[in-house]
């Protein structure tokens, strides 16, 4: 390796073979793995082949360099003070080997001791200082004694403002890579006193966010907050710590703090972030495609993030650093969480565990989400949320035109997804992300986010059309009908969610004064919001598309909307639109046509279940279906028995958009016996099976007419169907139909009747 003086730090850069890749994203570091888009050489991240005489020479530069490496520390573990730096050449060769090796390789946690230990003392002009900083990039662990004396080496105040600023956020973006953070804690104190410092207060508010813990929060440290911001205004980082108390201690913060997550703290310095994702890779590889990312899959160690509980999953850094429990179980010894590994063990040390710093472990640990699912305690739900909000805003936000790696994002939103399956509810952070993206969607990243649109919460807004439906619509009629299928069962999901939750808690609660009755009413709102929005894209899709396999997705949606008031106790029934149900009764296949029947039976179900009163007595809030809805009913009702039993398709359908033809229109299509085109043995979905049932031994010898299947092998056909699987169809017939004794079934066509519905007045 070419040894080079190098005046600054952009000098040391200057070889390509040390540039390092600026393509890193942000969730890199958080993931510390990914593979690297672009670049070439050992700057992209790519991987070399070598022969056997490379391997020869990169082990002896490799040798070279930890010689290197080596003389350099001995040099700065022994300066002295007010070392001069013109013309000192021994002490600029020392700072560029220290520069380029740190900055390609990183350093060993010895190296990280003796430089942080030289660059915070003031010992040396603060431009060497700086630069020594920068090259701080932690090879594996950083070392947390090299952390407190770099600490005491602040209260001492001998190294400049610009030299303390830049150590703090180094320490931040390095905060995951500590090994241990006992003695850390324990300088909370005095770390609080340097809030004061107009320069230093938004970094150390930083670095006491992450530090923080509910036996730190104290009444007078909240009084001394709520001063600064009362003389200094209304700053981000003050407001952040504040917030942060209130979570733990609600009753000694006042103040009223936005509801809704947002960045309180500035992003830390690209420099380090970038330069240490790329030596990740250089050091240990891209062994994203190694990892097991599905949920409950090994611990693996991540590199450095600068968010507030960071995404370091693997929790076996340090033994010693243990979590410490409550105070109403002080007495107990804290159960390590790194050594939590069965449900029996959770059990045991449920009210010994405190959650971990690293927030992001718990999207990996079954356990962990165990936990999250069982306390009472909103904290770590809400310290959950605001770290996930941080992630997913600023390095999975493609709309931004931020840089990132399609893999590591698919990888984060893929555990996230999976956490939400885990505990069969959504997170409020991927709610807010959703809305933001969702009208800047390509396409990226779909199966994630439709994925997080199935957990989407029960909405609490009225702005929900412009949010959410009208900027997905408008994707909706842009894409394939693969997409558009992808959509509706999408939305099939979510609408199953929330009458499940409603399900639930209705069952647990039946007192008058339960919380939940005061969401019932927001509930059934949004319920009919959605159900009315999917039937207007259905219906223009309808035309735009005329395909079987989207019509077969949207009545999978209409089969959970009308079982709703029976199934899930909601005091709601909405038909499908006509633009629904008339391709569906007209269509070409028969699974259609069955599932259509089976909805209608439903609603039947449903409506007289609704018009006895007979599972509304169990609800606070009233039941009242208009007429109108009575009345579509018995015209859908009529349309079907017009077209499958009685024969008459164009006479009975009385509905505004119905298929009712003037009898006159009829004799001039010239069609012979067009009133029997659509019943079920002339249905063209149903057109195949009764030529099937005349070729599998009936009136084989008077050839096969369809027109033969009437009176008894009218019903010999029917029994053929049910055996075909068309219980939608049987369970219609039998409950909607009024059947004739088989004596008198030649005359089906024009002496069965059906049954109607009405009101209750």
């Amino acid at each position: 390796m070419e040894r080079q003086k190098l005046g600054t730090n952009q000098r040391s850069l200057s070889n390509p073979e040390r540039r390092l890749t600026g393509r890193q994203t942000d969730l890199s570091t958080w993931l510390g793995t990914g593979k690297v888009t672009g670049g070439d050489g050992e700057g992209g991240g790519t991987s070399r082949r070598m022969s056997h005489p490379d391997r020869q020479e990169s082990a002896l530069e490799e040798e070279s360099e930890q010689d290197r490496l080596n003389a350099a520390l001995a040099y700065f573990k022994g300066v002295k003070d007010r070392t001069p730096l013109r013309g000192n050449d021994i002490l600029m060769k020392h700072l560029n080997d220290v520069e380029q090796i740190g900055l390609y390789r990183g350093l060993p946690p010895e190296g990280i001791d003796v430089l942080l230990n030289v660059a915070v003392s003031g010992m040396l002009v603060d431009s060497v200082c700086t630069r020594l900083l920068k090259c701080l990039i932690p090879a594996s662990i950083v070392p947390e004694n090299a952390i407190v004396k770099a600490v005491s080496w602040l209260c001492t105040c001998k190294s400049t403002a610009t030299t303390q600023v830049l150590f703090l956020r180094w320490l931040i973006t390095v905060f995951d890579l500590i090994e241990a953070k006992e003695q850390l804690h324990a300088l909370y104190g005095i770390l609080f006193c340097f809030v004061q410092d107009e320069k230093l207060s938004p970094f150390i508010c930083h670095l006491l966010y992450l530090l923080t813990k509910k036996e730190n929060v104290k009444p007078f440290r909240v009084r001394k907050l709520i001063d600064m911001q009362t003389k200094m205004g209304l700053l981000p980082h003050l407001q952040g710590l504040l917030a942060l108390f209130k979570v733990f201690c609600p009753h000694l913060v006042s103040l009223s703090l936005p509801s809704k997550a947002k960045k309180y703290f500035k992003n830390a310095d690209h420099h380090w972030k970038e330069h240490m994702s790329a030596v990740k890779h250089r050091n240990m590889g891209s062994p994203l495609t190694d990892q097991q990312l599905n949920l409950g899959g090994a611990p693996y160690q991540f590199p450095a993030r600068k968010r507030k509980w960071n995404a370091n999953m693997n929790l076996n850094i340090s033994s010693r650093d243990h979590l410490i429990g409550r105070k109403d179980c002080a007495r107990n010894e804290a159960f390590p969480v790194e050594q939590l590994h069965t449900f029996n063990q959770l059990l045991q040390n449920i009210h010994n565990l405190e959650f971990p710093s690293h927030m992001g472990s718990v999207l990996r640990s079954p356990m962990l989400l165990h936990y999250l699912n069982c306390v009472k305690d909103d904290a770590a739900l809400l310290r959950l949320n605001y770290w996930m909000a941080q992630v997913l805003h600023d390095d999975c936000a493609w709309y931004t035109d931020k840089k990132y790696n399609e893999d590591e994002v698919n990888a984060f939103l893929d555990n996230i997804s999976n956490a939400q399956q885990f505990l069969q509810e959504g997170f409020p952070s991927c709610e807010e992300f959703v809305y933001k993206c969702i009208p800047h969607w390509n396409g990226c990243f779909r199966a994630q986010i439709l994925k997080f649109i199935r957990w989407i919460p029960l909405p609490s807004s009225s702005e929900m059309e412009s949010l959410f439906y009208e900027p997905l619509g408008q994707h909706f009629f842009l894409s394939s009908v693969y997409f558009k299928c992808s959509i509706i069962e999408t939305l099939k999901e979510m609408l199953q969610n929330w009458l499940t939750w409603h399900a639930v808690y209705a069952a647990k609660t039946s007192t008058s004064d339960s919380p939940v009755y005061d969401t019932l009413s927001g509930l059934v709102n949004a319920v009919a919001e959605l159900i009315h929005f999917v039937g207007r894209i259905s219906t223009i899709a309808m035309h735009m598309e005329r395909s079987t396999l989207l019509l077969h997705f949207i009545l999978d949606f209409y089969e959970t909307v009308c079982d709703m008031f029976v199934k899930f106790s909601l005091p709601l029934v909405i038909l499908p639109p006509a633009g629904v149900f008339y391709p569906a009764l007209l269509s070409m296949e028969s699974v259609n046509l069955n599932q259509l029947c089976y909805i209608m039976y439903r609603y039947r179900t449903n409506l007289v279940a609704a018009k006895g009163n007979k599972l509304n007595k169990k609800d606070k809030m009233s039941l009242n279906i208009s007429s109108q809805t009575f009345q579509e009913y018995n015209q859908y009702m009529s349309a079907m028995v017009g077209c499958l039993w009685t024969s008459n398709a164009f006479q009975q359908d009385t509905h505004a958009q119905g298929i009712f033809l003037p009898p006159e229109v009829l004799e001039r299509t010239g069609v012979l016996k067009c009133r029997n085109s659509f019943n079920i043995v002339h249905h063209p979905a149903l057109m195949g099976h009764a030529f099937l049932f005349l070729q599998e031994g009936y009136n084989r010898h008077k050839g096969l007419s369809l027109h033969l299947i009437k009176g008894k092998l009218w019903n010999w056909y029917l029994e053929y169907l049910y055996m075909q699987g068309m219980q939608g169809l049987k369970l219609f017939i039998e409950s909607s139909v009024n059947r004739l004794p088989s004596s008198s079934q030649s005359q089906v066509s024009s002496k069965e009747d059906h049954t109607t519905l009405t009101s209750q007045k």
